[in-house]
């Protein structure tokens, strides 16, 4: 009898720091394509975009981000852009998670279509993006099918945002989960000037996320 293949799934980014829009992308992609296994990847160096945190420390925050999402396995991943780390996870045929800003940009990433040979994507959508931008991209592609739409709660809440509080001392409630908090205060994380820009699932400048943002 041949071997039934789990049904995978990736999300991945640089996670500085994982916030609860991440968690509940993790979440509904998990319940829409009923995975079996969902591969939470820290991308150790993004190279699209400066991180403020070393990538072991980025790693310990999703570990207790995505506690919570029973079948998240949480691992650095060495690779910065999508193809190259879905080339090395070599797995048949995942869905890989991205949201909807992410999507809008997917035609800039490296060798988009060779992305969709590899992976199918599962694209979450909520209020404020334009279903137009998506439509666009969509159109564009050789293998539409490949993707999917799927909605998530919309929450307000960005890496970036997160950074910039953190930094003045604000109450990161509501953005962030309570470990994840914690461990940040623990750390005394994100306590320099904040010069980033964008971040997070929600970050003002959607670029390719490898194992995205």
């Amino acid at each position: 009898m041949a071997a039934v293949t789990a049904r995978v799934g990736v999300f991945g980014g640089a996670f500085d720091p994982p916030h609860l829009g991440h968690v509940e992308l993790a979440r509904a992609g998990v319940e829409r394509f009923a995975l079996e296994r969902l591969l939470v990847r820290v991308v150790e160096d993004p190279g699209h975009k400066s991180v403020s945190t070393p990538a072991a420390v980025r790693l310990r925050l999703a570990e207790l981000a995505f506690a919570s999402v029973a079948v998240a396995e949480v691992a650095v991943d060495a690779f910065g852009r999508t193809v190259d780390s879905l080339e090395a996870l070599a797995l048949p045929d995942p869905v890989f998670l991205v949201g909807a800003d992410e999507f809008a940009s997917f035609l800039e990433w490296k060798e988009p279509a060779r992305v969709l040979e590899l992976a199918r994507l599962g694209v979450a959508t909520r209020p404020g993006v334009e279903r137009a931008r998506l439509d666009s991209v969509l159109a564009a592609l050789e293998r539409p099918d490949r993707v999917s739409f799927f909605p998530i709660e919309p929450l307000p809440v960005s890496s970036s945002e997160i950074r910039r509080r953190a930094a003045a001392g604000d109450p990161l409630d509501g953005l962030v989960p309570a470990p994840v908090a914690a461990e940040i205060a623990r750390l005394g994380l994100y306590r320099a000037v904040e010069t980033a820009q964008g971040g997070g699932m929600l970050g003002t400048e959607p670029s390719e996320r490898t194992t995205p943002t």
